[in-house]
């Protein structure tokens, strides 16, 4: 049976020029410590460099605001622990559908504060405002939503944080490659991406940090990116991650993911007691999530992957264990019942078609089977 790919918010496969790209770089001499002088090691640098140009193109920064990580959920990380050790005694301000990496950070300062949302998954602007006083620690804001889709008002938050002097990290993993980001224009403080939401490699991603910030590194032990990140980088990652930047098209692949979701939500809403969440027009491209009346969200998921349709539901997996979605409870909703589709540069109409041609079916099933 040929399987249909609809999970590319979890992860994206790897594009073919990050994977050619990345081969040389595996083993041999090519495999070199980047820190050291002699002619392999400077290869090595040149790569790595020449992979943060490119990394700092597609997100509008500067290539010296690149720091690599070994993904998003570390440079969230970074970010939250250098913000809260500049500012130990003030207050981490976190709206409620950030990712679970963002308000784990947080909570672990002890000091976090929850922002309130709409029934989009929107943030509340004026009520997270009232909560933002001098002294402020850190106030998180993603882009877009990574389960409903909903882009935030980044810009805003961005623009009035700075006003009241208080730091802004911004988590782009979700929106990096699928809608414009440009970290200079919108005037934040930090930003975490990760590249395998993209199509780069897994096991890398990196924290933007402003021009003349100075934030304690979360990892210390060694001098490596320029003292901000300690340890080896991890050169064929970084290649690859530079490839998978260098090769998307922004524009293009947003054209292309948001027909698909617009069929995949249409073809969802035409059976009963489906509904759509999140915001309809300013949503990520890529990212639709609907709420099934009447099944669990395990069974759907279960008898889409029985017809070769992988998906994901908007309940958090933890230990393999569905439990509620806090992005969905912060919404008001209910969390059991949600699926979320998400499509990416390798996907097809063949693939779209594969779900529709399944999911009325499998809700039919399900539904039969509880009456």
């Amino acid at each position: 049976m040929a399987r249909s790919y609809l999970d590319h918010a979890s992860t994206s496969p790897a594009r073919p020029e990050a994977v050619e790209a990345m081969l040389a770089w595996l083993s041999g001499p090519a495999a070199a410590d980047p820190a050291r002088v002699h002619t392999e090691g400077r290869m090595a640098r040149a790569a790595v460099e020449d992979a943060r140009e490119r990394v700092a193109g597609l997100l509008g920064a500067r290539p010296r605001e690149v720091v690599f990580t070994s993904g998003a959920t570390e440079a969230i990380n970074a970010a939250t622990w250098g913000a809260t050790r500049l500012r130990p005694d003030g207050a981490v301000v976190v709206p409620g559908v950030e990712h679970s990496a963002v308000r784990d950070a947080s909570a672990r300062s002890g000091r976090m504060v929850v922002a309130p949302v709409d029934e989009l998954g929107r943030v509340d602007v004026d009520a997270l405002f009232d909560l933002v006083v001098p002294g402020t620690a850190l106030v998180h804001c993603q882009v877009g939503n990574h389960e409903v889709g909903t882009l935030q008002p980044v810009t805003e938050v961005v623009a009035a944080c700075r006003e009241r002097g208080v730091p802004v990290h911004v988590d782009a993993a979700a929106a990096a490659g699928r809608v414009e980001v440009d970290f200079a224009a919108l005037g934040a403080d930090l930003l975490s991406v990760s590249a395998h939401k993209l199509g780069g490699p897994k096991g890398t991603g990196a924290l933007l940090v402003r021009r003349g910030l100075r934030i304690p590194p979360l990892l210390v032990g060694g001098d490596q990116e320029r003292a901000r990140r300690a340890g080896m980088e991890d050169v064929p990652a970084i290649v690859g991650f530079g490839a998978a930047c260098s090769a998307l098209d922004v524009a293009a692949e947003a054209a292309a993911a948001r027909s698909h979701t617009d069929r995949i939500v249409a073809a969802a809403l035409a059976v009963p007691g489906v509904v759509a969440y999140g915001d309809p027009v300013a949503r990520l491209p890529h990212i639709a999530c609907v709420g099934v009346a009447g099944v669990e969200a395990e069974g759907v998921l279960l008898g889409l992957d029985q017809a070769g349709v992988a998906a994901h539901s908007g309940s958090a997996c933890s230990s393999e264990v569905l439990e509620p979605s806090p992005v969905l409870e912060a919404m008001g909703i209910d969390a059991g019942r949600s699926l979320r589709l998400s499509v990416g540069w390798s996907t097809t109409e063949a693939d779209i078609d594969a779900f529709v041609a399944a999911f009325r079916l499998v809700v039919d099933r399900l539904r039969a089977l509880g009456d």
